[in-house]
Protein backbone atom coordinates (compact mmCIF):
# COMPACT_ATOMS: atom_id res chain seq x y z
CA UNK A 1 0.00 0.00 0.00
CA UNK A 2 1.59 3.38 -0.77
CA UNK A 3 0.43 6.69 -0.28
CA UNK A 4 -3.46 6.56 -2.08
CA UNK A 5 -4.63 4.34 0.97
CA UNK A 6 -4.43 7.51 3.30
CA UNK A 7 -8.35 8.23 2.75
CA UNK A 8 -8.89 4.17 3.55
CA UNK A 9 -6.77 3.55 6.28
CA UNK A 10 -8.35 7.20 7.90
CA UNK A 11 -11.86 5.95 6.95
CA UNK A 12 -11.46 2.35 8.61
CA UNK A 13 -9.98 4.27 11.67
CA UNK A 14 -13.37 6.28 12.31
CA UNK A 15 -15.33 3.22 11.53
CA UNK A 16 -13.59 1.25 14.41
CA UNK A 17 -13.42 3.78 16.74
CA UNK A 18 -17.31 5.22 15.95
CA UNK A 19 -18.74 1.42 15.43
CA UNK A 20 -21.00 3.23 12.63
CA UNK A 21 -20.93 3.60 9.06
CA UNK A 22 -23.27 7.03 8.99
CA UNK A 23 -21.00 8.24 12.71
CA UNK A 24 -17.97 8.08 10.64
CA UNK A 25 -19.93 9.74 7.17
CA UNK A 26 -20.69 12.49 9.59
CA UNK A 27 -17.15 13.15 11.53
CA UNK A 28 -15.22 12.66 7.57
CA UNK A 29 -17.99 14.83 5.76
CA UNK A 30 -18.61 12.50 3.30
CA UNK A 31 -21.44 10.03 1.62
CA UNK A 32 -21.78 6.59 3.84
CA UNK A 33 -21.37 5.04 0.23
CA UNK A 34 -17.78 6.20 0.06
CA UNK A 35 -16.79 5.07 3.74
CA UNK A 36 -18.47 1.79 2.73
CA UNK A 37 -16.33 2.12 -0.43
CA UNK A 38 -12.94 2.49 1.12
CA UNK A 39 -13.82 0.14 3.71
CA UNK A 40 -14.16 -2.55 1.48
CA UNK A 41 -11.38 -1.26 -0.77
CA UNK A 42 -9.09 -1.50 2.21
CA UNK A 43 -9.89 -5.21 3.24
CA UNK A 44 -9.39 -6.05 -0.70
CA UNK A 45 -5.92 -4.71 -0.29
CA UNK A 46 -4.98 -6.25 3.11
CA UNK A 47 -6.49 -9.79 1.84
CA UNK A 48 -8.60 -9.68 5.59
CA UNK A 49 -11.90 -8.92 6.98
CA UNK A 50 -11.13 -5.68 9.67
CA UNK A 51 -15.03 -5.76 10.63
CA UNK A 52 -18.07 -7.67 11.49
CA UNK A 53 -21.32 -6.23 9.52
CA UNK A 54 -24.56 -6.63 11.76
CA UNK A 55 -27.43 -4.31 11.79
CA UNK A 56 -26.26 -2.30 14.32
CA UNK A 57 -22.83 -1.47 12.84
CA UNK A 58 -19.41 -2.61 12.72
CA UNK A 59 -17.89 -4.10 14.87
CA UNK A 60 -13.52 -4.48 14.68
CA UNK A 61 -11.81 -7.98 13.89
CA UNK A 62 -9.11 -8.54 15.79
CA UNK A 63 -7.30 -6.84 12.37
CA UNK A 64 -9.69 -3.83 13.10
CA UNK A 65 -8.42 -3.48 16.46
CA UNK A 66 -4.72 -3.46 15.62
CA UNK A 67 -5.52 -0.52 13.00
CA UNK A 68 -7.89 1.14 15.83
CA UNK A 69 -4.49 0.87 17.77
CA UNK A 70 -2.02 2.31 14.96
CA UNK A 71 -4.50 4.47 14.07
CA UNK A 72 -5.12 6.19 17.86
CA UNK A 73 -1.50 6.38 18.17
CA UNK A 74 -0.76 8.22 14.74
CA UNK A 75 -3.49 10.68 15.66
CA UNK A 76 -2.32 11.21 18.74
CA UNK A 77 1.24 12.26 17.18
CA UNK A 78 -0.34 14.59 14.39
CA UNK A 79 -1.65 16.27 17.51
CA UNK A 80 1.33 16.64 18.95
CA UNK A 81 3.11 17.80 16.35
CA UNK A 82 0.82 20.51 15.88
CA UNK A 83 1.07 21.30 19.63
CA UNK A 84 5.00 21.53 18.97
CA UNK A 85 3.84 23.98 15.82
CA UNK A 86 1.98 26.28 16.94
CA UNK A 87 4.63 26.95 19.93
CA UNK A 88 6.51 27.84 17.38
CA UNK A 89 5.17 31.43 16.60
CA UNK A 90 6.91 34.42 16.19
CA UNK A 91 4.79 35.86 19.15
CA UNK A 92 4.27 35.55 22.73
CA UNK A 93 0.72 34.27 22.20
CA UNK A 94 -0.99 31.20 22.03
CA UNK A 95 -0.46 28.38 23.90
CA UNK A 96 2.24 27.50 26.21
CA UNK A 97 2.83 23.70 27.79
CA UNK A 98 4.97 23.83 30.82
CA UNK A 99 5.23 20.78 32.72
CA UNK A 100 7.49 20.01 36.53
CA UNK A 101 6.38 17.77 39.11
CA UNK A 102 3.95 18.89 41.71
CA UNK A 103 6.82 19.40 44.34
CA UNK A 104 7.70 22.17 41.90
CA UNK A 105 4.42 24.32 41.78
CA UNK A 106 5.41 26.64 44.13
CA UNK A 107 8.44 27.72 41.91
CA UNK A 108 6.47 27.51 38.60
CA UNK A 109 3.21 29.53 39.67
CA UNK A 110 4.38 32.45 40.41
CA UNK A 111 6.50 32.41 37.13
CA UNK A 112 3.65 31.95 35.10
CA UNK A 113 1.28 34.49 36.99
CA UNK A 114 4.40 36.95 35.75
CA UNK A 115 4.29 35.96 32.62
CA UNK A 116 0.39 36.06 31.90
CA UNK A 117 0.83 39.78 33.58
CA UNK A 118 3.65 40.77 31.01
CA UNK A 119 1.85 38.69 27.88
CA UNK A 120 -2.16 38.67 28.09
CA UNK A 121 -2.15 36.85 24.80
CA UNK A 122 -1.04 33.75 26.56
CA UNK A 123 -2.58 30.92 27.46
CA UNK A 124 -0.85 28.27 29.83
CA UNK A 125 -1.59 24.36 30.48
CA UNK A 126 0.38 23.26 33.26
CA UNK A 127 1.31 19.48 33.49
CA UNK A 128 1.85 17.49 36.49
CA UNK A 129 1.89 14.05 35.74
CA UNK A 130 4.30 11.56 37.61
CA UNK A 131 5.51 10.64 33.71
CA UNK A 132 7.71 12.23 31.46
CA UNK A 133 6.31 14.78 28.56
CA UNK A 134 8.27 14.45 25.61
CA UNK A 135 9.37 17.37 24.31
CA UNK A 136 9.94 16.01 20.88
CA UNK A 137 6.71 15.02 20.20
CA UNK A 138 5.26 18.70 21.07
CA UNK A 139 3.96 17.29 24.49
CA UNK A 140 5.21 20.40 26.14
CA UNK A 141 7.16 23.87 25.38
CA UNK A 142 9.09 23.91 28.48
CA UNK A 143 10.00 21.45 31.46
CA UNK A 144 11.25 21.39 35.06
CA UNK A 145 12.83 17.72 35.72
CA UNK A 146 14.20 16.76 39.00
CA UNK A 147 17.05 14.18 39.22
CA UNK A 148 19.58 13.31 37.38
CA UNK A 149 20.71 15.63 34.13
CA UNK A 150 18.31 14.63 31.50
CA UNK A 151 19.99 12.92 28.65
CA UNK A 152 17.42 12.70 25.57
CA UNK A 153 18.78 13.88 22.45
CA UNK A 154 18.10 17.12 20.88
CA UNK A 155 16.68 19.04 24.11
CA UNK A 156 18.69 22.48 25.34
CA UNK A 157 19.45 21.37 29.34
CA UNK A 158 20.00 24.25 31.87
CA UNK A 159 20.75 23.57 35.68
CA UNK A 160 18.58 25.53 37.83
CA UNK A 161 20.12 24.66 41.18
CA UNK A 162 19.06 22.59 44.25
CA UNK A 163 16.24 22.74 45.98
CA UNK A 164 16.04 22.06 49.37
CA UNK A 165 13.77 19.52 51.45
CA UNK A 166 13.30 18.74 54.87
CA UNK A 167 10.65 17.26 57.35
CA UNK A 168 7.67 19.12 58.15
CA UNK A 169 4.87 18.41 60.58
CA UNK A 170 1.53 19.95 61.46
CA UNK A 171 1.06 22.05 64.32
CA UNK A 172 -1.44 19.14 66.11
CA UNK A 173 0.99 16.64 65.13
CA UNK A 174 3.97 18.51 67.16
CA UNK A 175 1.71 19.15 70.25
CA UNK A 176 0.53 15.07 70.25
CA UNK A 177 4.23 13.51 69.44
CA UNK A 178 6.28 16.13 69.80
CA UNK A 179 9.30 17.26 68.28
CA UNK A 180 12.21 14.39 67.55
CA UNK A 181 15.41 15.70 69.21
CA UNK A 182 17.82 12.76 67.96
CA UNK A 183 18.18 10.65 64.97
CA UNK A 184 17.16 7.79 67.69
CA UNK A 185 13.84 9.73 68.68
CA UNK A 186 13.27 10.28 64.68
CA UNK A 187 13.43 7.30 64.65
CA UNK A 188 10.22 6.34 66.92
CA UNK A 189 8.22 8.72 64.81
CA UNK A 190 5.60 8.67 62.36
CA UNK A 191 6.17 9.58 58.36
CA UNK A 192 3.76 10.40 55.47
CA UNK A 193 5.87 8.43 52.16
CA UNK A 194 5.52 7.82 48.44
CA UNK A 195 3.87 4.72 47.71
CA UNK A 196 7.01 3.61 45.26
CA UNK A 197 8.77 1.91 47.78
CA UNK A 198 11.95 1.81 45.26
CA UNK A 199 12.12 6.21 44.71
CA UNK A 200 15.43 7.56 43.54
CA UNK A 201 14.76 10.87 45.27
CA UNK A 202 17.49 11.48 47.74
CA UNK A 203 15.30 11.73 50.78
CA UNK A 204 13.36 9.02 50.27
CA UNK A 205 16.52 6.77 49.98
CA UNK A 206 17.57 8.01 53.49
CA UNK A 207 13.96 7.71 55.11
CA UNK A 208 14.08 3.76 54.12
CA UNK A 209 18.14 4.05 55.19
CA UNK A 210 17.42 5.10 59.34
CA UNK A 211 13.34 4.87 59.63
CA UNK A 212 11.94 1.10 60.57
CA UNK A 213 9.34 0.30 57.91
CA UNK A 214 6.10 0.32 60.27
CA UNK A 215 6.67 3.93 61.11
CA UNK A 216 5.37 4.69 57.27
CA UNK A 217 1.97 4.90 58.51
CA UNK A 218 0.73 6.54 55.04
CA UNK A 219 1.76 5.98 51.57
CA UNK A 220 0.16 7.72 48.65
CA UNK A 221 1.23 7.70 44.75
CA UNK A 222 0.01 11.57 44.54
CA UNK A 223 1.90 14.43 45.99
CA UNK A 224 -0.98 16.06 46.32
CA UNK A 225 -2.37 13.44 49.51
CA UNK A 226 0.68 13.20 51.01
CA UNK A 227 0.92 16.80 51.54
CA UNK A 228 -2.36 16.55 52.96
CA UNK A 229 -1.89 13.76 55.02
CA UNK A 230 1.12 16.00 56.78
CA UNK A 231 -1.33 18.66 56.88
CA UNK A 232 -3.74 16.44 59.01
CA UNK A 233 -1.11 15.50 61.24
CA UNK A 234 -0.79 11.59 60.21
CA UNK A 235 2.99 11.45 60.28
CA UNK A 236 6.49 13.98 59.25
CA UNK A 237 7.02 14.48 55.58
CA UNK A 238 9.92 15.41 53.25
CA UNK A 239 8.28 18.86 51.35
CA UNK A 240 10.48 20.79 49.29
CA UNK A 241 11.83 24.20 51.50
CA UNK A 242 9.71 26.79 49.53
CA UNK A 243 6.14 24.88 49.84
CA UNK A 244 7.33 23.84 53.50
CA UNK A 245 8.31 27.82 54.83
CA UNK A 246 5.17 29.46 52.50
CA UNK A 247 2.78 27.03 54.90
CA UNK A 248 1.98 28.67 58.49
CA UNK A 249 0.06 25.58 59.17
CA UNK A 250 3.63 23.59 58.99
CA UNK A 251 6.43 23.52 61.32
CA UNK A 252 9.82 22.19 59.69
CA UNK A 253 11.12 19.69 62.77
CA UNK A 254 14.55 18.74 60.81
CA UNK A 255 16.10 21.36 58.82
CA UNK A 256 17.21 20.56 55.37
CA UNK A 257 20.58 18.06 55.15
CA UNK A 258 22.96 19.28 51.79
CA UNK A 259 21.95 14.99 51.14
CA UNK A 260 18.63 15.46 50.56
CA UNK A 261 19.01 17.87 47.99
CA UNK A 262 17.59 17.79 44.20
CA UNK A 263 18.77 18.61 41.20
CA UNK A 264 16.52 20.69 38.88
CA UNK A 265 16.84 21.03 34.90
CA UNK A 266 15.33 23.63 32.69
CA UNK A 267 14.37 21.55 29.30
CA UNK A 268 13.61 22.54 25.91
CA UNK A 269 13.69 21.66 22.69
CA UNK A 270 16.64 22.75 20.50
CA UNK A 271 14.14 23.38 17.94
CA UNK A 272 11.66 25.68 20.06
CA UNK A 273 14.83 26.84 22.10
CA UNK A 274 14.72 29.91 20.45
CA UNK A 275 11.31 31.30 20.09
CA UNK A 276 9.94 34.73 22.16
CA UNK A 277 7.64 32.07 23.56
CA UNK A 278 9.52 29.68 25.20
CA UNK A 279 12.64 31.96 26.25
CA UNK A 280 9.58 34.47 27.22
CA UNK A 281 8.92 31.61 29.57
CA UNK A 282 12.60 30.13 30.55
CA UNK A 283 13.41 33.99 32.06
CA UNK A 284 10.87 33.79 33.85
CA UNK A 285 11.32 30.84 35.40
CA UNK A 286 14.66 31.68 36.26
CA UNK A 287 14.26 34.35 37.83
CA UNK A 288 11.78 33.18 40.08
CA UNK A 289 14.31 30.84 40.99
CA UNK A 290 17.09 32.86 42.05
CA UNK A 291 14.47 34.87 44.21
CA UNK A 292 13.73 31.28 45.75
CA UNK A 293 14.16 31.04 49.43
CA UNK A 294 15.27 27.06 49.63
CA UNK A 295 16.86 26.64 46.32
CA UNK A 296 20.75 26.95 45.51
CA UNK A 297 21.14 28.32 42.45
CA UNK A 298 24.68 27.67 40.05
Amino acid sequence: MGFDSWDEIRTAFQVARIGTVSGAAEVLGVHHATVIRHVDALEDKLGTKLFQRHPRGYTPTEAGQQLLSVGQATEDQFSQLAARIAGAGEEVTGELIVTSLTAVSVLVLPAMEKLLGEYPGLRLRYLTDQRVFRLEYGEAHVAIRAGNRPTEPDNVVQSLGRMQNALYASHAYVERYGIPRSKEELAQHRFVSIDNRDSRAPFYRWLRENVPDEQVVFRANEHESQVEAIKAGLGLGFLTVPMGRADPTLEEVVKPYDTWDTDLWLVTHVDLHRTPKVQAAVKAIKEQTRNSDGLITP
